[in-house]
């Protein structure tokens, strides 16, 4: 008797397992037919969300010539990119932070292929909502959450190793965008210090801007509550003196994502945005999931007007000290300095001090 049921649960497993290996091939044509069902419907499955797919009538494109300008554009940024960092030895890693390759800011999409490090104030609040996308977060949630667009992200991008970046890199195509150094710095301060939301984190830093560098008898009825530009460079200087931590914000992008150490397969320009990043879409072939974007768009667009009027108010010497934390972003990314030192103030004026 027991060897008789001994031989029936045998058959029973057997038939089990070949079930399964005969059912298999059907429950794969069943996902990939139901996930291309979804596609048909109009949206595309990343992490079990259904995310709309871009209608052909909406997306944007470059003509034949204009890709190819694009991709002559990026040929020349790569070669200058290449060239500066042999010139300053920036491609030869070592111990300190400008020789050491820092992965650690990249966020890698697998699924599609695509790496991006995010220079904040470079177009990041638009690159991040395409990213949020692409890791299958909705429109609609995003819209409506309060949760910051960059813990969101890294909910899905994990922080990876050189060694991991280096692997993605095989398969994918990595991007930057460079922002000119003064234009993005000047964005900075008036998107976290001028407009600093109440209470927050920069709010309270530019209080205490206030009360270590303005001079009390500078004070009137037309001082403002938050630091001046001039007030704001002083404490950046200083701090850069003092080898204190620089906010993210405010390092350079040749610093948080050494490029002359890690590879970009495309270098995007704030100036030429638009052309741009139409042709990192193309190239990545996303047109359907993701498009251009123009996001926090207002606070942090500079206009010749405000650059003139902002950094009217720094002396000479303040912009010496500027530059020469920021050179290595105007030498690799090929950006000019001189029409910011010809509006400086021609004499050494007073400036704000430490207290």
């Amino acid at each position: 008797m027991r060897s008789s049921k001994t031989y029936w649960r045998a058959i029973r497993r057997y038939f089990l397992f070949f079930t399964a290996i005969a059912l298999l091939p059907l429950a794969l044509v069943y996902l990939v037919t139901n996930e291309q069902i979804y596609k048909i419907k109009g949206f595309e499955f990343v992490n079990d969300t259904k995310i709309p797919i871009i209608p052909d009538d909406s997306i944007q494109t470059l003509s034949q010539s204009d890709m190819l300008m694009v991709e002559q554009r990026m040929d020349k940024r790569r070669k200058h990119l290449a060239e500066k960092c042999s010139e300053h030895g920036l491609d030869s890693a070592g111990n300190d932070s400008w020789h050491k390759p820092n992965p650690w800011e990249f966020l890698v999409n697998h699924k599609y292929h695509i790496i991006w490090c995010n220079v904040f104030k470079a177009a990041s609040s638009s690159w991040m909502y395409n990213f949020n996308i692409l890791a299958g977060y909705t429109p609609e949630f995003l819209k409506k959450t309060n949760e910051v667009p960059l813990v969101l992200a890294r909910k899905r991008y994990p922080r990876v190793t050189l060694e991991e970046l280096q692997e993605a890199q095989n398969d994918s195509i990595t991007f930057i965008i460079a922002r000119h150094p003064f234009e993005r710095l000047l964005s900075a301060y008036r998107d976290k210090f001028m407009y600093a939301v109440p209470h927050s984190f920069h709010d309270k830093l530019g209080s205490k801007i206030v009360r270590t560098y303005r001079k009390k008898h500078k004070v009137d009825r037309h001082t403002p509550r938050y630091p001046t530009f001039a007030e704001f460079v002083t404490w950046l200087l200083d701090e850069i003196h003092r080898n204190n931590f620089i906010d993210m914000h405010l390092v350079p992008a040749s610093k948080f994502c050494t490029p002359c150490l890690i590879n970009f397969d495309i270098i995007i320009k704030f100036e030429t945005l638009e052309h741009d990043q139409v042709y990192l879409i193309d190239k990545a072939r996303l047109k359907h999931i993701i498009a251009p974007e123009w996001r926090n768009s207002g606070k942090g667009k500079n206009t010749l007007d405000l650059l003139q009027a902002f950094y009217s108010q720094l002396t000479r010497k303040q912009l010496d000290g500027l530059y020469e934390y920021y050179k290595y972003d105007f030498e690799v990314f090929n950006y000019n300095a001189a029409p910011y030192f010809s509006i400086a103030k021609k004499n050494e004026e007073e400036t704000p001090n430490a207290s």
